[in-house]
């Protein structure tokens, strides 16, 4: 398969403009880029999507571009959000920039800074679009930029539709303008050709393809990806504890693995396809299996996609891990632990360890024998009033379960 056809196969195609499969299947070398806005200190598996399409394509043998947004998160996207994103300082952003900086490596080989990437190399680039829209002189961006874009189109974009009618501030809409610039400047930098993104993102991407056309006479393209969605169409991505980071200070290896492992059935093809990278036709003999023996599935997909987050000796821990606590196993370190004062009651530590939303909740699940506790499962926990204590530790722990698969540590603060 040519590059455009892997990530068609990958399920990593939603919109393009008419010239990207015929590019993308040639033998010249095709320079790309995807922008990476640092709102946090970590990404997350809805970034890794697009990583995980410039690995593909570096792999065809083109060359990524991945640009940190140091300037344009300072003004924030406002593409299908219901409010103003929070603003950041100049000392957040460089923070976060540092966080995620590093987890770019997971996937995408870069090139040294300051190298000269001549035209053989598929080495990635990291930029960041600070370098060129945090020294811009204002009135010559109106004059040069600003001019070739019409306030009625902008008006028109899907992706601004929603805060218009909330209210939408002069510096949000000035976003459009600054990603199209980034376009622009990359491509007459790098002679990048190409700019990718999630799907919200199509009216921007042809907003730069525009402004490079306008500007220059330059031939440029787009392509976006589908959203990331679950069988039941809701946005995939989430645990009850938030977004599914890459960062192992925010999610533990083990908690990673565990957000696979518990994927919906119907969802495991296509996130073997999207989440690893297994060939394709072994990626079909697990998605034909069904039953109960879909859970083999499963663990390698967790496998893969942790040893691609985290590295293959953590992905052999928080599998271990898993086996133990699905066994009934001993306590391990992979699970995740909760360091509280004790004693505490049950309802209490069930709501601190989020394994449930609320008291009521965990009062609920004590009465229909879903609360036990013991590396084993052993004690079922018979009352709301029952409380853990230091004696009832063994080793230093205790592990406390809601179910068969969902568990904590306990250890005493």
């Amino acid at each position: 398969m040519n590059a455009f056809e892997v990530l068609q196969a990958r399920g990593l195609v939603q919109q393009y403009t008419a010239k990207v499969p015929e590019i993308l299947a040639g033998e010249t070398p095709v320079t790309f880029y995807i922008g990476f806005d640092p709102t946090a200190d970590s990404l997350h598996v809805g970034h890794l999507l697009p990583l995980m399409a410039m690995a593909h394509l570096q792999r065809a043998g083109h060359k990524p571009i991945a640009v940190l947004g140091g300037g344009t998160a300072m003004v924030g996207d406002p593409s299908f959000k219901d409010e103003m994103r929070a603003m950041l300082t100049e000392e957040q952003i460089a923070a976060n920039l540092a966080g995620i900086r590093k987890q770019m490596d997971l996937v995408i080989t870069f090139g040294e800074e300051g190298a000269d990437h001549g035209p053989a190399s598929t080495a990635g680039r990291l930029v960041n679009n600070a370098e060129w829209l945090c020294t811009m002189n204002y009135m010559h961006f109106l004059r040069e930029v600003a001019r070739h874009f019409s306030v009625n189109t902008m008006l028109t974009k899907a992706s601004v539709k929603l805060r218009l009618e909330k209210g939408l501030s002069l510096l949000e809409f000035n976003y459009q303008v600054l990603q199209a610039y980034d376009f622009l400047e990359l491509h007459g930098r790098y002679g990048c050709m190409l700019q990718m993104g999630g799907d919200d993102q199509w009216g921007n991407i042809v907003a730069g393809i525009d402004l490079i056309r306008r500007v220059n006479g330059g031939e440029a393209h787009g392509l976006t990806f589908p959203l990331l969605t679950t069988a039941e169409g809701k946005k995939m991505g989430k645990t009850a504890k938030g977004a599914v980071w890459l960062s192992a200070e925010r999610l533990s290896p083990y908690e990673y693995f565990q957000y696979w492992v518990n994927v919906d059935d119907r969802d495991v093809g296509k996130l073997l396809r999207i989440f690893t990278f297994l060939p394709i036709e072994r990626i079909e003999q697990l998605e034909a299996l069904s039953g109960a023996d879909i859970r083999q599935a499963k663990q390698v997909l967790a496998f893969e996609a942790t040893a691609i987050a985290h590295g293959v000796d953590q992905a052999k821990n928080a599998k271990a891990g898993a086996k133990a606590a699905f066994s009934g196993g001993a306590a391990v370190a992979e699970m995740p632990s909760l360091e509280v004062a004790l004693p505490a009651l049950v309802v209490d530590l069930l709501v601190q360890a989020e394994l449930c939303k609320s008291k009521g909740e965990a009062r609920r699940q004590i009465q229909q024998g879903a609360i036990k506790l013991g590396s084993d499962r052993s004690q079922v926990v018979g009352s709301h009033e029952q409380s853990v204590s230091p004696e009832d530790l063994v080793d230093g722990a205790l592990v406390l379960w809601r179910g068969k698969k969902k568990s904590v540590r306990i250890t005493q603060g």
